[in-house]
């Protein structure tokens, strides 16, 4: 029965051959068939790539830039999504578009020797392919300069609010968080109040970094020869990941730290639980902190900008930011000085007193 069966097939495919030959018109059936299976094929295997990549999907946690707490972050999400949908709409558009002139002017039976009218152009036309273009590139320009200066301001609704001022530095591959008002410092963790202004004074001790909280801002860059303002908020408590956004080196994949946000009154207790139990910052353990290499959370009671202030003016740097944003290095650098004129008169008088009394 098998070599029966086998026997048919043969026969009947070398009569197609045959006939395929003979008529041309068969041929041709025989490839439109052809094209329909290959065509089948493509399909389905587009819908199975679909329907892989959305079961995929379905188990991510949302994007932390697309999930904000904050509104510098609300500010980009809501650029994004914009952004996400305009491009959707051309891209449907477009395909819209190319269906509609794959069937309208598709292969006909019109006689060979056919041939379409002479059209010179379309003013029409050519106003529509160039003119959408330019009204949505100058669309999106225009939301993105609003944009760019909103998130480079203090946020919206905490103008009249005393920002917290916390100097983010990074070093080989660590991030130290300096609260010169408070007079304490953390190493790979922040923590902040929320519904308050935060304006971080990013410079580096090392390689250029940046500073990164997905779900309250935008990245900005820290450098070891100026002072980057960046201006964050947090509007919900809750625990966040920062990380640094910049290739600097081999431990970059674990340059990150931990951010929590929590009431006033919440924060306001930790730093008096800090200030009673942590061990005071030294210069020597500074310089230790320093070494590259990964290192745990720590924390501890003064700052390294007592000894280690970071880039002004004063000291061959520059600040990049908002106004005043260098003032607290200004003040400490003259306080520094004063100190040290003290020191110096004081010495000078010595001196003259021990030479009055030789002479005497």
């Amino acid at each position: 029965m098998f070599y029966k069966s086998l026997s048919q097939y043969f026969l009947t495919h070398e009569h197609m051959s045959k006939k395929m030959i003979l008529d041309p018109n068969v041929k041709e059936q025989h490839g439109s068939i052809k094209e329909r299976g290959t065509f089948m094929k493509l399909k389905w295997g587009f819908l199975a790539a679909i329907f892989t990549i959305l079961t995929a999907l379905t188990g991510c946690e949302p994007l932390m830039v697309l999930d904000p707490k904050g509104p510098m972050a609300k500010t980009q999400a809501d650029d994004i999504m914009l952004s996400i949908y305009i491009m959707s709409f051309i891209v449907l558009a477009v395909f819209g578009i190319l269906i509609f002139m794959l069937i309208k002017y598709r292969a006909s039976k019109q006689s060979k020797d056919y041939e379409p009218p002479h059209i010179e152009g379309s003013a029409l036309v050519e106003a529509i392919c160039i003119g959408i273009p330019i009204l949505i590139v100058a669309f999106l320009s225009i939301v993105s300069v609003k944009s760019n200066y909103e998130v480079e301001a203090t946020p919206k609704g905490y103008e009249d609010k005393k920002p917290l001022v916390v100097y983010a530095s990074s070093s080989n591959w660590k991030w130290h968080f300096s609260y010169p008002e408070e007079g304490i410092e953390t190493v790979n963790y922040l923590y902040i109040p929320t519904d308050r202004a935060l304006e971080f004074k990013l410079y580096s001790h090392g390689p250029i970094t940046s500073f990164w909280i997905p779900q309250l801002g935008g990245q900005k860059y820290a450098m070891s020869d100026m002072v980057t303002t960046l201006h964050l908020a947090a509007d919900v408590p809750g625990e966040y990941f920062g990380r640094n956004a910049n290739f600097s080196g081999k431990g970059t994949a674990e340059n990150t730290f931990d951010v929590k946000a929590m009431p006033q009154a919440e924060f306001d207790e930790w730093v008096k639980e800090v200030k009673e139990t942590a061990k005071p910052l030294t210069e020597e353990k500074f310089d230790e902190l320093l070494e590259p290499g990964h290192l745990g959370k720590s924390t501890y009671i003064g700052t390294h900008l007592e000894f280690s202030p970071p880039p002004s003016a004063a000291n061959g740097g520059h600040d990049h930011g908002s106004d005043g944003s260098d003032e607290h290095s200004d003040h400490e650098h003259a306080d520094h000085e004063s100190h040290e004129s003290g020191n110096h008169s004081e010495h000078d008088h010595e001196s003259h007193e021990s030479d009055e009394h030789d002479n005497h």
